[in-house]
């Protein structure tokens, strides 16, 4: 039998695998490093960069608050005024926690995985609310491009002291290009601005040991994959069912490899039950095929919203892999 680290390789690159890829299970996910405050149910915090986040009791997540009296960014012609990066953690003290769970490891077995977030896209509208960022790209195209410049060198920053603490093999990286049906921005547009960034980020990660990029995206991005190809990405999690997955298996899967397919929108929510988790994992499974894809909830980490949806999609694929292999 495969070792999940060994069956993810057979998958991914038109192998041998011996059963699916269970989700999130090749990636060991280093929760702990200090890569700043994340809010949570119920709370409203400010992280280092000055953004107001807000999860209201009830909701499924959080998102930053852009009234007047919290927007930081209120104007990209001053963003050099009016962002300022916050320091990058290097105290020992800081790492410990992530840097003894990365050295617990068996890495034979699993992925050390890095967990960033938000991504370069992401960033932009934290900073200043997503209308004001996409109208910006048209607007003030030269500022555009200086603060993601900005945001990628912090990055930059980050990676270097996290690489070196952690020695990731493996990062999982977060930035939402889309809605369900259409990405954010066109691909020309993708290509101009935020195809240099995730170049030199991806490129940064994987001159410095990192064999293996991940990226989080659940949306619809088929019009982006030939962008996701160029800039390095491995995985796109979070693939949704309207980019007709086995199609972009058809067409990409050589060149990348589709982890998703299980829209959590359909499966995750207060009335779920064990026969609709097992209707959409099988319909992925079936349809999607043994090469090139790992049959996942698009959620972006290893879990669900509502307790159980999680767990027994993974039974489900653990049936399937004893039926289909």
């Amino acid at each position: 039998m495969l070792t999940k680290r060994q069956n993810l390789l057979e998958t991914i690159k038109g192998g041998n695998p011996d059963r699916f890829v269970n989700q999130y299970e090749f990636m060991n996910l280093i929760m702990e490093a200090p890569l700043g405050a994340m809010v949570g149910p119920g709370q409203t915090i400010k992280n280092g960069w000055g953004i107001t986040f807000t999860w209201p009791e009830g909701q499924l997540g959080g998102f930053p608050i852009h009234d007047d009296a919290h927007k930081v960014l209120k104007d990209i012609t001053m963003w050099r005024e009016q962002v300022k990066a916050p320091a990058v953690e290097t105290s020992d003290e800081a790492w410990a926690a992530a840097v003894a769970h990365a050295n617990a490891v068996d890495r034979n077995e699993e992925y050390v995985t890095a967990f960033v977030a938000p991504g370069i896209f992401e960033m932009t509208h934290h900073l200043m609310s997503m209308e004001d960022a996409l109208m910006a790209l048209y607007e003030e195209p030269e500022d555009m491009h200086d603060l993601i410049d900005y945001l990628v060198d912090y990055e930059l920053a980050y990676a270097k002291e996290m690489i070196a603490r952690l020695h990731p093999d493996c990062i999982f990286h977060h930035d939402d290009w889309g809605s369900q049906r259409s990405s954010f921005v066109s691909p020309e547009m993708f290509e101009e601005f935020f195809v240099p960034a995730y170049k030199k980020i991806y490129g940064y990660y994987k001159a410095n040991g990192v064999e293996l990029i991940v990226h989080h995206s659940d949306s619809y991005g088929v019009n982006l994959v030939p962008s996701m190809i160029e800039v390095g990405i491995d995985i796109w999690q979070g693939v949704m069912t309207t980019n007709n997955v086995p199609e972009l298996i058809e067409k990409y899967g050589k060149q990348i490899t589709f982890m998703g397919d299980i829209d959590t929108g359909v499966v995750d929510f207060p009335g779920w039950t064990p026969e609709i988790v097992a209707e959409y994992t099988q319909k992925a499974c079936e349809e999607c095929g043994k090469l090139y894809f790992i049959p996942n909830l698009t959620q972006g980490l290893n879990f669900s919203s509502f307790p159980g949806v999680y767990e027994e999609a993974t039974a489900v694929i653990d049936r399937l892999s004893k039926e289909m292999f």
